[in-house]
């Protein structure tokens, strides 16, 4: 089972997630992607992905995008699985908590909520010091990234099969591209 996490605020309906779903169902392999709508709060999105991760016939591989990548990485430690991460957050709880007590929306389905110290803290118990085996990573980052800088990413999955591409921004533009990639690691 290939698991597709996406990031803070977004959904199965993220472009990354339809081009990933789309490339497997054209190749006859739909039925091993799944991508699922996460809970705002992390605890209760980790404990989603934890029950696929479970309910997989094989070893489930991750594939993470932004807050995504965060999480996915928590899991390939927990699990001892190979995670494939797009511009991911480091140390998400340090850079989310200027969001606390802000209304936050999703971007596909407008639900909202307020983001509050209690997401903050379940987010921080997921902080993984630094990736045991970095041979269960890949490592994909676009340097023009807004939101998040290429370098932290970089330094802390060390050791990774690493792809630091010029440009891009924080959606990773060029993430069709690398489908093929994603799949062989």
């Amino acid at each position: 089972m290939l698991i597709y996490i996406h990031g803070f605020n977004s959904s199965s309906r993220s472009g990354k997630a339809q081009e990933l779903q789309a490339w497997m169902e054209a190749r006859g392999l739909g039925e091993a992607y799944v991508c699922p709508d996460l809970s705002p709060r992390p605890r209760e999105a980790i404990a989603q992905l934890e029950a696929l991760i479970r309910a997989s016939r094989g070893p489930a591989k991750l594939v993470g995008s932004s807050l995504g990548g965060y999480y996915a990485t928590w899991l390939a430690e927990r699990f001892g699985l190979k995670a494939v991460l797009v511009n991911p957050c480091v140390a998400c709880h340090e850079k989310l908590a200027r969001e606390v007590g802000k209304l936050q929306k999703n971007w596909h389905d407008g639900s909202e909520y307020r983001f509050t110290e209690q997401h903050l803290a379940e987010l921080k118990a997921l902080d993984i010091a630094r990736p045991t085996r970095p041979e269960r990573y890949m490592l994909l980052v676009e340097k023009g990234d807004e939101l998040l800088d290429w370098r932290e990413a970089a330094a802390y999955y060390q050791g990774a099969v690493q792809h630091l591409l010029e440009g891009g921004d924080h959606g990773f533009t060029r993430f069709a591209e690398f489908i093929p990639f994603i799949l062989t690691f």
